[in-house]
């Protein structure tokens, strides 16, 4: 019995080796390619046997101006998310207390419109006001994803608190906002970290909104890295330096907000 029960873990671990490397081939490549000249990167041959070089860093930071970007991205992403925070939190409790479902299903209905479907009105009225190539426009637009995403993952979360946390909270003389922000918000910062973490990636990785929007001032990393491609050839160093500067944030905010994500959950259980 012991025999067959290793035999099984050792499928287990081989099995899930394979499918980890199948997933993470891709990023292995990027992150190599990122230190190879155009010529290594060709080459079969020179894989994972190659000398290193940081010139592809040094180009896309130098010849490209790659900070601005990064500083665009960042600004538009934080923008659209607390700007989501702000008005998605009391609109997901209102939506959870009150079983305001007709709404939450028009929210929905918001977030399934693929968002191309906006691109043309979205251009009209912020070239009609004066916002295009505008942080303004690129937040409010990003918002348009990020917001409906948050509602939904915290009115679930909403939903499942306890009702006598609250109760407990009007009877101690707390108003219904002050039971919102001093009871229900602490005990709720696991999912408010997740659909923050979320929202700030589709905002940081989002393409459509701000190659249509951005313009020299606000160009976000996403419509950067698209610049590396063009008709007569790919610098294939210097976007996959490129898209590893685009990957590293996001992979240091996860690893970063995994260890409060599950401390929050941790000292935010309840027990009926």
């Amino acid at each position: 019995m012991k025999q067959q029960k290793r035999i099984y873990a050792i499928i287990f671990a081989l099995t899930t080796l394979i499918v980890l490397l199948a997933f993470s081939f891709p990023f292995i490549w990027m992150l190599l390619a990122s230190f190879k000249t155009q010529a290594q990167i060709m080459s079969t041959e020179q894989f994972f046997v190659f000398k290193p070089t940081f010139n592809n860093y040094i180009n896309v930071f130098q010849e490209y101006d790659f900070m601005k970007y990064v500083i665009n991205s960042f600004v538009v992403a934080a923008g659209s998310t607390i700007g989501s925070l702000i008005l998605g939190l009391p609109a997901a409790y209102a939506i959870a207390r009150y079983r305001l479902h007709s709404l939450g299903l028009i929210i929905l209905v918001a977030r399934i419109v693929p968002g191309i479907s906006f691109l043309i009105p979205w251009f009209i009225i912020f070239s009609k006001v004066g916002l295009v190539d505008t942080y303004t426009a690129l937040i409010l637009s990003h918002m348009l994803v990020g917001l409906p995403f948050i509602i939904w993952v915290m009115i679930s979360f909403f939903e499942g608190l306890p009702h006598e946390i609250e109760e407990a909270g009007l009877i101690d003389g707390c108003t219904r906002s002050g039971v919102f922000t001093r009871i229900v918000l602490p005990i709720s910062v696991p999912g408010i970290i997740t659909s923050s973490l979320l929202s700030f990636i589709f905002s940081w990785n989002n393409f459509m909104f701000s190659v249509i929007l951005a313009g020299d001032k606000t160009k976000t990393l996403p419509i950067a890295v698209f610049n590396f491609l063009s008709y007569s050839e790919i610098n294939w160093g210097a976007l996959m330096a490129a898209a590893c500067i685009i990957t590293l944030p996001v992979l240091i905010i996860a690893l970063l907000a995994q260890r409060y994500i599950v401390s929050g959950l941790a000292s935010g259980a309840v027990k009926g």
